[in-house]
C-alpha cells in the first residue's frame, strides 16, 4: 500500500469483529513502532501487548468516557514511555504511537487511539484514581515507566466514511 493511500484510509474505529490478529501481523506492528524517531535516539518507547480480550475489557473500565468501546476490541497495545530514559518520553511514545497507527492500515487492521496519561479514571472525580493507576492494579507495567495511551486495534467492522471536506489553510501558517 502507498503511504498516501495509508493517510487516507486511516481513521479512529471504535467497532471491531471478533477475528484474532495473527502472531506475524503483531510483529509487524511492533516492529514499525519500535522504528520511530526518538530524541537523542533514546528509545524510551515501551510496549506492553494485551490480547486476551477479556483482560482488554478489563482496560476499557480505566476511564468511564472515551474508553467503553474497547470491551469489544480484540486486542490492545498499551503505548509507554521510560521516563528514566528521556525527558521527552510522551513525545517519543507519541510517535511510535503513530507509527503503529498507521502501520495498523498497511496490514489491514483498524485502530483507536485511548489517551491514558493525565486522565483521571472518573470525570466526575479528576482528583481521584487516575486511569494510569488503574492499570497498573493488573497490568506488568515495568517500574520507571508511564503509559501514553491505548491502541485498541483489530479488524473493523464496517467502512468508515471518508474525513469530511475542511479548510486546512487555515491551519497553516507559512513564511515565504
Amino acid at each position: 500500500m502507498q503511504f498516501k493511500e495509508i493517510i487516507e484510509k486511516r481513521r479512529s474505529v471504535r467497532k471491531f469483529t471478533d477475528r484474532a490478529v495473527s502472531e506475524e501481523t503483531i510483529r509487524q506492528l511492533l516492529h514499525a513502532a519500535l522504528t520511530a524517531p526518538s530524541a537523542r535516539n533514546t528509545r524510551s518507547t515501551r510496549l506492553l501487548v494485551v490480547d486476551d480480550p477479556e483482560t482488554v475489557a478489563r482496560m476499557a473500565d480505566m476511564r468511564d468516557y472515551g474508553a467503553g468501546f474497547m470491551k469489544n476490541a480484540p486486542m490492545a497495545i498499551l503505548v509507554l514511555g521510560d521516563t528514566t530514559k528521556s525527558d521527552l518520553w510522551r513525545v517519543n511514545a507519541s510517535i511510535a504511537a503513530t507509527m503503529l497507527q498507521l502501520a495498523c492500515v498497511d496490514e489491514g487492521l483498524a485502530s483507536c487511539w485511548v489517551h491514558v496519561d493525565g486522565r483521571p479514571r472518573r470525570k466526575d472525580t479528576p482528583e481521584g484514581e487516575s486511569a494510569a493507576d488503574y492499570l497498573r492494579g493488573f497490568l506488568p507495567i515495568p517500574e520507571g515507566c508511564e503509559p501514553l495511551c491505548a491502541i485498541a486495534l483489530g479488524y473493523s467492522d464496517f467502512q468508515p466514511a471518508p474525513l469530511p471536506e475542511s479548510d486546512d489553510a487555515q491551519r497553516v501558517i507559512r513564511l515565504k
